[in-house]
């Protein structure tokens, strides 16, 4: 009952001719043995089934088949056990030599067309032979999800090579998988709902929503609004008051309030104003958790209490809008960081579509809530993070955190709580230890 089921898991078809690598594939992401590699062709006879957990996707299984140009004595029931395969398949990668196209590769991606199985390229044994432009451009035309990969076991390479080189092939993939999987794979949780107390009779939602200089003319921002809208498809009430009027909005309730929510900027009033047993967040933790990776934000607020004299700091905003004179990415949160540590940061900050691909020079990354950014997208840049190891963290969580109420915002997210509380225990351990 520990395990997620193989039928609950992304399947991931590895396909290709006989010797172009499959196997070698499957070893270098599982980084081990799952496959027996060797130069004799056919090698592979059944289909061999390998379960592992793929962050940020979770759970998947890779399907590892014979050649579908097999034509040994057994090859037709090789192909056969490939082609059942691939009907298994949720994503297939098609394993490619460089600069080689034949009927094969041909034949496999119309009976992915036929499935509605979406296809990445993996150009393998590029060490040996590198693609060349035109063929390249081909194969756009048939996939625009195109990586290269090699072999890490060449007896060159250092240790620490061939770990980095692993380290960048599975990234890649990682990239790819996230971009086409299918939806099912990627479905977020609840905004709120699933915080709501369950056969109560009619749940309560208060959300506080300041209007300041950055609330927009005549309308609620896209958190607020999907926030509601959430808590009404769950069969709740909700109520929208400004902060100056929560505390006689409370007053003149029989019962208290199922759920408070907050613009991250008035978290502390919040808390101050909300009674002790009455669960709160922020709007931005929701979509930490609605967009992203809720524990694994939680766990990047520890590195607040640890920030070093001169440490750089990336502040990342999903939606591009010009700054306001109090704005909450460029000029309240670096403030609050500066409160907080008391000391010199150096801070970045990007907005829109811009990021940077070199996250190792920094110390820790501050995200938005993403709320314009697909899931897809937000987990991505999650997972980069995770790549480069960079704590990451989100402006609700941080917030939190630099105002001392994190515990409390988090409390209805056990996991990402424990998570965070994790995460502080064992820095302030090896703190003390060094």
């Amino acid at each position: 009952m520990m395990k997620t089921p193989k039928s609950l898991r992304l399947h991931i078809g590895i396909f290709g001719r006989t010797n172009t690598g499959k196997s070698s594939f499957l070893n270098t992401i599982a980084d081990q043995p799952a496959s027996i590699v060797s130069s004799t062709e056919g090698t592979t006879t059944d289909v061999v089934y390998k379960s592992m957990e793929l962050l940020p996707l979770g759970p998947v299984v890779f399907l590892d088949t014979a050649g579908i140009d097999d034509e040994s004595s057994l090859g037709a029931l090789r192909v056969e056990k490939t082609t059942m395969a691939l009907s298994a398949s949720d994503v297939a990668l098609i394993i490619l030599e460089s600069d080689v196209w034949t009927p094969f590769e041909e034949k496999i991606i119309e009976a992915c067309k036929d499935r509605k199985i979406p296809i990445i390229f993996v150009i393998n044994k590029t060490d040996l032979k590198k693609p060349s432009k035109t063929w390249i451009e081909e194969l756009e035309k048939k996939s625009s999800y195109i990586m290269e990969s090699t072999s890490v076991t060449n007896e060159r390479r250092t240790a620490s090579e061939a770990a980095h080189l692993r380290e960048t092939i599975i990234l890649e993939l990682k990239k790819n998988l996230i971009a086409v999987c299918p939806d099912d794979f990627l479905n977020p949780p609840a905004i709120l709902g699933d915080l709501l107390p369950v056969g109560k009779g009619l749940p309560v939602v208060a959300l506080i929503v300041p209007i300041d200089l950055q609330a927009p003319k005549g309308r609620l921002i896209l958190p607020q609004v999907q926030s509601i809208r959430d808590a009404l498809d769950s069969d709740a009430a909700v109520t929208v008051v400004k902060e100056r009027e929560f505390p006689a909005y409370l007053s003149c309730l029989k019962n208290p309030p199922d759920l408070v929510v907050c613009d991250s900027q008035i978290v502390l009033k919040m808390t101050a104003d909300t009674p002790s047993n009455v669960p709160c967040t922020t709007f931005s933790i929701l979509f930490s958790r609605y967009k992203g990776n809720i524990s694994y934000l939680a766990e990047g607020a520890a590195v607040l209490s640890l920030l070093k004299e001169g440490d750089r700091i990336l502040i990342s905003e999903a939606c591009s809008h010009h700054p306001l004179a109090d704005d909450i990415g460029r000029v309240k949160i670096p403030r609050w960081l500066r409160q907080f540590s008391g000391i010199h940061l150096e801070i970045d900050h990007y907005a829109g579509k811009d990021y940077p691909e070199d996250l190792s020079r920094y110390r820790l990354i501050i995200h938005c809530g993403g709320c314009t950014l697909t899931r897809r997208e937000m987990l991505w840049r999650i997972e980069q993070a995770r790549s480069a190891g960079v704590a990451m963290t989100n402006y609700g969580i941080a917030i939190s955190t630099l105002q001392g109420v994190v515990e409390r915002t988090l409390s209805p997210f056990p996991a990402a709580l424990e998570a965070y509380r994790h995460a502080i225990e064992n820095k302030t351990n090896s703190r003390v230890g060094a």
